[in-house]
């Protein structure tokens, strides 16, 4: 009787196991904010169209999104596999970690990012689908395998992580506008100081991968820091677009300002990076700025939306 009633809590802790793995696979944290930004696109791009974006296909054009969102995350970690295991950060993800076979994780991305994208181009337009599927298809074959080339890989994938907000916006007005690139600028901007934080915080376990990030190529951290400081700089002139084109009004504006000049702060606080400081110091003014640029991004947003000014379609 022991074994028989072990066999059904061996089988629950397997398929335990499977959705653990699948969810670290489909990197969930990562697609909910792609899907954060992508629904202020469509918020914004609805009530520039006059139109209610509670509706049904806001749903599905956040469920599309996710979908292919988690299936990028998915080959890229099919391609990475062999890095990852490199990585103190990484080596217990599913592929690294050979618990999710080559074939069983390319065809759980692959069809995760063309039916996705494909149920896009159904629900919503297919100029939506169609960039979706740009983005993933960006991130997986040009920015992944370029890290291991080239510190400009940062740079090349700001590029689809930008993308949701102006997908979302299409998706809810069926073209590209001003206000749609003024939201993908805003994210392109946004992720600089965000991923130098994370490039200082992990430059060993890039170093070992022979991952090429800022931190690595350019060895202490003046090129790091430079460059965040830089893009925390423009964040607050970029993030006031939005205010000039009459999406949202000033009370977003004074947030806008507010919240940049926060987010420079704790930039200008990560220049103490390249001075002669303990490793644990070095990491915590770099792991201060991750912690805030994830803060910053959020509250802008609902800074936006809560401020929106809405404009009947013509």
């Amino acid at each position: 009787m022991a074994v028989t009633a072990s066999i059904p809590a061996t089988s629950q802790a397997r398929r335990s196991t499977l959705l653990a793995d699948y969810a670290e696979m489909f990197k969930l944290r990562v697609s909910l904010m792609v899907v954060i930004t992508a629904a202020a696109g469509y918020y914004l791009g609805s009530l520039r169209s006059g139109i209610s974006p509670l509706q049904l296909q806001f749903l599905q054009t956040m469920l599309g999104i996710g979908v292919v969102s988690a299936g990028s995350s998915a080959l890229n970690q099919v391609l990475e596999r062999k890095t990852d295991a490199l990585m103190n950060r990484t080596a217990w993800r599913p592929m690294a970690a050979a618990r999710i076979g080559l074939v069983h994780g390319a065809l759980l991305g692959l069809l995760a990012v063309g039916l996705g994208s494909l149920y896009l181009a159904i629900v919503t337009t297919p100029l939506t689908g169609f960039l979706t599927l740009l983005t993933a298809a960006s991130y997986v074959a040009i920015y992944t395998p370029l890290k291991r080339i080239s510190m400009i890989a940062t740079f090349v994938g700001a590029f689809p992580g930008a993308l949701p907000p102006l997908i979302g916006w299409t998706a809810a007005r069926g073209q590209i506008e001003w206000e749609a690139v003024a939201l993908f600028t805003v994210l392109f901007v946004w992720q600089f100081p965000h991923f130098e934080a994370i490039g200082w915080l992990y430059r060993a376990d890039y170093a070992r991968a022979g991952i090429r990030v800022t931190a690595v190529a350019v060895p202490g951290g003046r090129a790091t820091a430079a460059q965040a400081l830089f893009y925390a700089l423009l964040m607050i002139p970029v993030s006031l677009w939005p205010v000039y084109l009459g999406m949202c009004g000033w009370i977003y504006g004074a947030c806008a300002i507010i919240l940049g000049a926060a987010y420079l702060w704790y930039t200008i606080r990560f220049l103490r990076i390249t001075r002669d400081l303990p490793a644990e110091v070095s990491r915590k003014i770099a792991r201060d700025l991750l912690k805030v640029s994830v803060i910053y991004l959020p509250l802008l947003l609902a800074a936006m939306i809560l401020n929106a000014q809405g404009r009947i379609a013509y």
